[in-house]
């Protein structure tokens, strides 16, 4: 049997975790000078509290060498192969940790998904359902990397406080923003953030227009799955999503998930993403 892992940032909810046996190794959430656990011992709700109520720092921080080793011993002996996919590279240094932990096994592969959020839970996802299948670990590492170029991931940001106190944009550039309620998109391109276009108005009608112009006439889609993740959105308008996507594509899987701390740390409340595979 293949033992499926990655780490807290592919924003996978737990019912897929479970149904697939994936397990996880968190990040840590650095607030301030305390320590925490993505997704054990903190909470995007925690994070909203102690960053917009309490004017907290807070960082995210890879999963180092030793960390990587404990987990991989644990599982190693236990499973035929173990298939790591992690966080992309250019986000964090968590990939040439597993890597470099990875050399001390025989049968623990690592893939850079090369993505984050729900755009690595892809990959994670289609490696958890070849395992299911019985398909090879060298099988499943091949197939695996023809898909990482091919998936779409990109997220809307409905504020951009986070992102300056993260030290990714300027206060000017958030002063404006707020002031001419332009809402960004960020978008996974060569596995690099990239801000791609910046739509204007009130949050829902911002989300219609990036859905829209995202899914309408597009023949490369791969119909297969889409992921709506948000950082707590409301339900109307994760539901308005739905239905606009329905508007121009029907996929067989529409999953709703929610953005752990990772995306939450660095992009805040109100931020949603529709993420899919393409064709080509």
């Amino acid at each position: 049997m293949i033992k499926i892992t990655s780490d807290s940032t592919c924003d996978l909810s737990t019912e897929i975790l479970e149904k697939l046996n994936i397990s996880l190794m968190p990040l840590h959430v650095l607030v301030n000078d305390q320590d925490f656990r993505d997704g054990v011992d903190i909470t995007p709700k925690d994070i909203f509290k102690y960053v917009g109520e309490q004017g907290k720092s807070c960082k995210t921080a890879a999963v180092n060498t030793f960390e990587y080793e404990s987990f991989f011993k644990e599982l190693s002996g236990n499973y035929k192969a173990v298939i790591h996919i992690s966080l992309g590279s250019d986000f964090s240094s968590s990939y040439q940790n597993a890597k470099i932990a990875s050399e001390n096994f025989d049968n623990v592969f690592v893939i850079d998904s090369k993505n984050l959020s729900t755009g690595s839970g892809h990959v994670v996802y289609e490696a958890a359902l070849m395992a299911s299948e019985g398909q090879t670990p060298e099988m499943i590492c091949s197939k695996l990397e023809e898909m990482i170029p091919k998936v779409d991931a990109s997220f809307i940001i409905d504020k951009m406080d986070y992102l300056r106190k993260g030290g990714r944009c300027s206060g000017v550039e958030a002063l404006g923003a707020t002031l001419l309620k332009i809402k960004p998109s960020i978008e996974v391109v060569d596995g690099k953030m990239v801000v791609g276009k910046k739509y204007r108005g009130n949050f829902d009608r911002c989300i219609e227009n990036y859905v829209k112009e995202h899914l309408e006439n597009n023949d490369n889609i791969d119909y297969s799955r889409v992921f709506i993740t948000h950082s707590h959105c409301t339900p109307e308008t994760i539901e308005k999503v739905k239905n606009v996507i329905r508007m121009y594509v029907d996929f067989d899987e529409v999953i709703e998930t929610t953005a752990g701390c990772t995306i939450s740390a660095h992009c805040g409340p109100n931020t949603l993403g529709i993420l899919y595979k393409r064709k080509n």
